[in-house]
């Protein structure tokens, strides 16, 4: 799976599912890849399905390995280009968000609660750096 995390001064874009699993949970906007599509071609393309939302990568963020499911998972760092989002057809609605206000309970996946999480406290430190963990069973 791989997906972004759009922002814009500071607010976080998250994607509340219209589709199982985690119906109405929160999100980043992320998605399987197609044939033939890079990692980053696929965060893109996913960001405009999902949140109708155009933007421009700043590097490979956050690899979460989930080998309970055979699935590594891919975190983009992404600026919005513009504040044009709408949401997709398996989103039920798009918004940008500060730290203080995001859902952690609603959070869909454990995956991206930790590149949330990954993202915030960088952002504190001033500095992004890569993160890379293995996700455990629970």
């Amino acid at each position: 799976m791989v997906g972004t995390i759009p922002e814009h001064e500071g607010r976080i874009l998250l994607c509340r599912r219209a589709i199982e699993p985690r119906y109405g949970y929160w999100t980043l906007p992320a998605g399987f890849m197609e044939n033939d599509e890079t990692a980053a071609q696929a965060g893109l393309r996913e960001t405009l399905e999902e949140a109708g939302a155009r933007v421009e990568l700043a590097g490979l963020f956050c690899l979460v390995s989930v080998p309970r499911v055979n699935q590594v998972h891919l975190f983009y760092r992404a600026r919005l280009l513009d504040l044009a989002f709408k949401p997709g057809e398996e989103t039920l609605e798009v918004q940008l968000v500060e730290e203080a206000d995001v859902p952690w309970p609603d959070i869909a996946f454990r995956t991206v609660g930790l590149t949330l999480k990954h993202w915030y406290a960088d952002r504190s430190r001033g500095i992004f750096g890569f993160h890379e963990e293995d996700l455990p069973s629970r």
